[in-house]
């Protein structure tokens, strides 16, 4: 699973409007309620289970990446969006940094594996500089998808 397979161009948000890690969070589940991947009446539900997570530790792992990422009875399959902030965002990052690119995604409720998976699938990809630059240079949402679905190839 790539994430040119989990997203589409309305689960990107190419300039960030947020510019704290909660409305950043709250923005990225937003866009998941208004592409149609979350129903409304879960989004509250989905945003509690980011929270409990981000609350026991960062998700900002370094290098200007966060992936917020929580699992849900409330969605069968998983669900993630993307967005890039062109000044950061104070994460309280394993390293301080601020974060430009944040990748959040939800996974159903006992779906371990599938949430490891995910997750090392992602941390992996935007390990990589190359992308990393790729991602800050991209115009647009289509741009950045291409990026996320030429991945693996």
């Amino acid at each position: 699973m790539t994430l040119g397979n989990l997203l589409s161009v309305d689960q990107i948000v190419p300039e960030m409007r947020s510019r704290e890690r909660w409305s950043a969070i709250v923005e990225l589940a937003d866009i998941l309620v208004q592409s149609g991947r979350v129903a409304s009446s879960d989004r509250d539900s989905i945003l509690a289970s980011l929270r409990a997570r981000e609350e026991t530790m960062s998700t900002g792992i370094g290098f200007g990446i966060a992936i917020p990422h929580a699992s849900s009875d409330r969605i069968t399959q998983v669900v993630a969006a993307f967005g890039r902030s062109p000044d950061g965002i104070d994460f309280e990052s394993l390293d301080n940094a601020p974060v430009r690119f944040i990748v959040m995604f939800v996974v159903p409720k006992d779906h371990f594996q599938v949430h490891l998976r995910t997750l090392a699938a992602i941390a992996k990809f935007l390990n990589d500089r190359g992308v990393r630059e790729r991602l800050a240079g991209a115009v647009g949402a289509q741009e950045i998808l291409n990026i996320f679905a030429n991945s693996g190839r």
